[in-house]
């Protein structure tokens, strides 16, 4: 019992190493390199600057609206129906503008968006091209970035099971 226990471990053994022989794996942390980068320090500065301009903009949006509330909560008992209805409209009107404002800015398709895909696109694809050159330099099979979920940023492409998948698919 004791010879096949130890010849099983020695069967794996050998069989870990030769898998580990025949793939160089490695992994990089992109979000490290970006960040060390000057361009990318660069850009995340103008960013940075678009944003806080954006925000102030917010801001006097914002106070634009509380003060016409703050007028109109003081005045509400001696204000006509019509007059009433009017300020009521008014701000709805400023409530939906920053709303707007905000959801143009920074919302999901925003201008923040569009400005850190213009801006960092360049610097995310020099990286990656970098990481292409490192891996096929040094003969990787597969690169993997730690900095997220798991990802690769580069394979082989004796290693792409796509083709095989899709035709199992159609």
């Amino acid at each position: 019992m004791k010879k096949l226990t130890s010849l099983l471990l020695l069967v794996f053994i050998f069989s870990f190493t030769n898998i580990s022989a025949q793939l160089k794996i490695g992994y990089v942390d992109s979000e490290a390199i970006i960040n060390q980068l000057p361009d990318a320090q660069d850009a995340q500065k103008s960013i940075d600057v678009q944003i806080d301009e954006w925000e102030k903009e917010i801001k006097k949006l914002e106070q634009k609206w509380k003060d016409k509330y703050d007028d109109y909560e003081r005045r509400k008992l001696i204000m006509s129906k019509q007059k009433k209805a009017e300020m009521e409209k008014e701000l709805i009107s400023l409530e939906q503008d920053v709303a707007n404002f905000k959801q143009d800015k920074f919302g999901a398709n925003g201008k923040l968006f569009k400005l850190q895909e213009e801006l960092m696109k360049p610097i995310q694809n020099q990286v990656f091209n970098a990481i292409d050159e490192v891996a096929k330099e040094e003969d990787f099979d597969f690169i993997f970035d730690r900095s997220g979920d798991l990802i690769f940023l580069y394979a082989k492409e004796k290693y792409d099971v796509t083709p095989m998948v899709l035709s199992k698919l159609q």
